[in-house]
């Protein structure tokens, strides 16, 4: 699958859950035969220097200076210990901004960032660095979960709602279950809210799901297996992350895509909901991709 991603940018701030999202970025590098983009962003203290006496400019100006090499001596440290090739580039300002306007300038294909890694908010997910990157990012993100081991992706998992958009997540996940010759699981969750229902209407509905999910456009023989599966929760959210960690799975493929600004600026999507949730390393397609 050479040619689905070429280039992949991996932001860190050096914590240890970056650190482990390097793995991920190179896991993904060997398997599609991409290059590697390492950035750092340290903060602009330029406003700070506006109205500041020249002697305190001149040791700020020295200060970030040395912040700036130790940075690059940092990522040429990475390189070697981790024994991953790739482009180091540090750069000042706000870390959201920054890492977009990076990856549009690089003309990269995927961002890859810890959920924690780049934030000091660990567990509320609205306002971090990697929301505001998912809410603007021109291409998908790569959100890792800080954990032990070599990452692997054998068991892909990307949910369903039968709307148009949802065409894109398969289409994501079709080439990144090839890449790495992995099983896809397709789940639809039944979203019951609070909402009470008979056994038997229940098992109707479930069927009747069930029967429609396996309707949907079949892809080309590609030898991948694939699984089509139905889950009843309170809320899409819940039964995207219960199902996933009980079944195991090694990846999400999800879209961000709200219905209105309003629902966005006040609960965020079902995919920010997911991400803040699950302990499973999350490929999120942004909302660029739910306007074409």
């Amino acid at each position: 699958m050479a040619g689905f991603l070429k280039k992949i940018l991996w932001a860190t701030d050096f914590s240890d859950e970056a650190q482990e999202s390097l793995l991920y970025a190179d896991a993904f590098a060997k398997a599609f035969k991409a290059s590697i983009v390492a950035l750092h962003v340290i903060p602009d203290f330029s406003a700070a220097l506006y109205d500041a006496a020249y002697v305190i400019k001149g040791e700020l100006v020295k200060k970030v200076a040395a912040v700036k090499k130790d940075a690059e001596e940092k990522l040429k440290t990475l390189q070697k210990a981790k024994g991953i090739t790739f482009k180091n580039i540090v750069k000042e300002g706000t870390a959201a901004k920054v890492i977009i306007e990076v990856a549009e300038k690089e003309g990269v294909d995927l961002i890859v960032i810890g959920r924690r890694g780049m934030s000091a908010i660990e567990k509320l997910f609205i306002g971090s660095v990697a929301n505001q990157v998912l809410r603007n990012s021109p291409v998908p993100i790569l959100l890792t979960k800080k954990k032990t081991g070599v990452p692997r992706f054998k068991k892909l998992i990307v949910p369903t709602d039968f709307s148009e958009r949802e065409e894109v997540e398969r289409d994501f996940a079709w080439a990144i279950a090839k890449g790495f010759g992995a099983e896809l699981t397709l789940l639809h969750v039944l979203e019951l809210h609070d909402y009470e229902f008979s056994p038997r209407v229940l098992d109707d509905m479930m069927d009747s799901l069930l029967k429609r999910l396996k309707q949907r456009k079949k892809r080309e023989k590609t030898g991948i297996k694939i699984r089509e599966e139905v889950y009843r929760a309170i809320n899409a959210a819940i039964g995207i992350v219960d199902y996933a960690e009980t079944h195991n799975y090694d990846l999400i493929v999800i879209s961000t895509c709200v219905q209105s600004k309003l629902e966005r600026f006040f609960l965020g999507s079902t995919t920010e909901k997911v991400i803040s949730y699950t302990h499973i390393p999350v490929f999120a397609i942004p909302p660029t991709y739910c306007l074409a």
